[in-house]
This record gives C-alpha cells, sequence and structure tokens, in this order.
C-alpha cells in the first residue's frame, strides 16, 4: 500500500511541474504543437505539379503534422515520383507520394534507376491513378495506337506519369520513336492542347484532375480508351497496371472510359524512427475526412486496402500501427 501512495505522490508532483511548465510556455513550441510529438523537427512531403492531387492532398497533410506535432511540415512541389524516391534517396525529404510502377523500379535497381534505392519503405498503399489520356473531338484520336505519329505530352520527363505513359506505349509496341514527344506537366500539357501544339497528352493521377476539368471548359474533350484486354496482357509482366474505367460524367463524358490505373504509395525515408512513423501513419489514417474534403481522390483511400498491393519493404513503425489495428 505505501508503494502506491508513493506512486501517486509522484504522479502527483509530475503533473504539478507539468502544468507550471506549461503556464510558462514551456510545453509548446511556437507553433502552438506539441514540441515532444516527434523525434525529427522536419517533415517535408514531396508531391508532384502544383495542380495534381499529389500536391492538394500533400500540402493538407503537412498542415496536420505542423498542427498536430509543432514541426516544421511542408509539401514540396517537384516532377513527382522519380525525383520524390531520389530525394528521399538523398536524404533531402522524409515523406512522399509516388506511382507503384516506379517504386517498383526503385527497390529492384530498375528503370529509372541503376542501383536499388535501399533507404525508402512503404507506409501505406492508396488510391489509384488512372491514366488519362487527353486529346480534341476532331483529332481523329479514338484509341491509344491512333497517337502514332502524334505530338503528345508525356508529363515531366522521369516523372511518373512520363514512366507509366513509356511503360503503357511499350505494351502496345509503341516507342517514343513513333510519337513526337513533349515532357509537359499538368498545367503545361493542357495549355498545349487548348493552343494545339500538341494533339494529346497523358495527365495521369487520381479522378478528377484539376487541369482536365479546367481544360473541359475551353475545348472538346475526348477521354482515348485503352482496352483492357491489352492492360491486362500487359500486366503479366507490369503487374502493377490494372484495368479500370474512368466514370461516366468525371469530366462530362457521356460513357465510362475504359483505361489503365497505377496504384499510389506513400513512402517515408526508412532512417525515420519507428516511433515518429507510426505517429504519421496513425495521424494520416486519423486525417482521411479532411484530406478527402481537400481531394476528392483521397476518399479513396481506406484502412482495409493500405496494405494490398505494397511493392517495398514496410517501416517498422507503419506495420506497428497495421498490427494494432
Amino acid at each position: 500500500m505505501k508503494k502506491f501512495k508513493k506512486i501517486g505522490t509522484t504522479i502527483v508532483s509530475a503533473l504539478a511541474i507539468s502544468s507550471m511548465l506549461v503556464a510558462c510556455g514551456g510545453g509548446e513550441d511556437a507553433s502552438g504543437g506539441d514540441s515532444e510529438g516527434l523525434d525529427t523537427r522536419l517533415v517535408t512531403i514531396g508531391t508532384g505539379g502544383s495542380s495534381g492531387p499529389y500536391n492538394i492532398i500533400g500540402s493538407s497533410l503537412a498542415n496536420i503534422y505542423s498542427d498536430e506535432y509543432g514541426v516544421n511540415s511542408k509539401s514540396q512541389a517537384t516532377g513527382a515520383s522519380v525525383e520524390n524516391i531520389n530525394l528521399i534517396k538523398e536524404g533531402k525529404i522524409e515523406m512522399a507520394f509516388v506511382m507503384s510502377d516506379v517504386l517498383t523500379e526503385a527497390v529492384e535497381g530498375t528503370g529509372n534507376f541503376s542501383e536499388k534505392v535501399d533507404n525508402v519503405a512503404q507506409v501505406a498503399t492508396l488510391y489509384p491513378n488512372f491514366v488519362q489520356i487527353v486529346t480534341t473531338e476532331d483529332s481523329g484520336i479514338e484509341t491509344i495506337e491512333d497517337l502514332v505519329g502524334k505530338r503528345v505530352a508525356v508529363g515531366d520527363q522521369n516523372s511518373g506519369v512520363e514512366v507509366n505513359a513509356r511503360n503503357l506505349l511499350a505494351g502496345h509496341d509503341i516507342s517514343y520513336d513513333d510519337i513526337s514527344v513533349d515532357y509537359l506537366g499538368y498545367a503545361e500539357a493542357a495549355d498545349g492542347l487548348k493552343s494545339g501544339a500538341i494533339d494529346a497528352a497523358f495527365l495521369t493521377s487520381g479522378l478528377p484532375n484539376a487541369s482536365v476539368l479546367e481544360l473541359a471548359k475551353t475545348i472538346d474533350l475526348k477521354l482515348v480508351s485503352v482496352d483492357s484486354a491489352k492492360i491486362e496482357e500487359i500486366a503479366q509482366d507490369q503487374p502493377y497496371f490494372v484495368a479500370l474505367d474512368i466514370p461516366e460524367g468525371t469530366y462530362d463524358n457521356e460513357e465510362a472510359v475504359p483505361t489503365a490505373a497505377i496504384m499510389n504509395a506513400l513512402v517515408v525515408n526508412s532512417d525515420l524512427s519507428e516511433e515518429d512513423v507510426y505517429e504519421l501513419t496513425k495521424t494520416f489514417f486519423d486525417s482521411l475526412d479532411t484530406l478527402g474534403n481537400a481531394h476528392q481522390a483521397a476518399t479513396e483511400i481506406s484502412l482495409e486496402a493500405a496494405q494490398e498491393g505494397m511493392v517495398a519493404p514496410v517501416h517498422p513503425g507503419a506495420q506497428k500501427f497495421y498490427d494494432e489495428q
């Protein structure tokens, strides 16, 4: 009984000291967050183009981390997946959104990566990125095969968009030698279509893509279909491709449009501590409603599906969170 009384006295004393510290401003940092929340003081999130879902969701998530933990958290607009993984490899960012095809190349040391990237770990499988091949009604382009001989924007060079565009074209026996290639991001590709500088563009992202929505207001927009059977054939060698439809009405399209999709992934630098990544993962899933309000694509993220289709090692902190669920 004396032992319990001593412990109780110690707890009361600790609480009193804690209250004094808070009253003096010692319990929180200048931003109002919990200064003891994380070991790291930086959580920079690599995203993508400024108008894309990665950047919109990532900016919202960074604000949440700043408010929750008092850390310096911000989103960083980038050329997307390949650049994001290279930034993690170089220790310049702590977290990133990437496509699973690029992440597969990184952990295997293939494609855009001459050697394996061994300090990237996966937190979650997110939502599908739809390959949106966009053209105009009067272009004469109906299918992906019709891109031969056309001027096509394939995304920023070495972005996830560009990687899956190249791989999807190759699966249809089309190389960059067969088209005139422009390396353009979402906004630049939309501008190119409006001005007539390009014939078609790959804008791979979650639905809807803000640039495509804006484009649909100014031109007679057409979504190019990709045959589902062909996607399933390509997926035998590149299993991150799945056949999905862009739903009717997404861009005022009267019918669903078959196309390819690639799952997105949330990754971190594996050097982050287990406890930090546990907290970051928990807060991410606790904030899905807020992220969904920021961009519709985030409404497709779920805890139930977060471990399906993972292509990289899971960070121990994320695994600890999943084990508790």
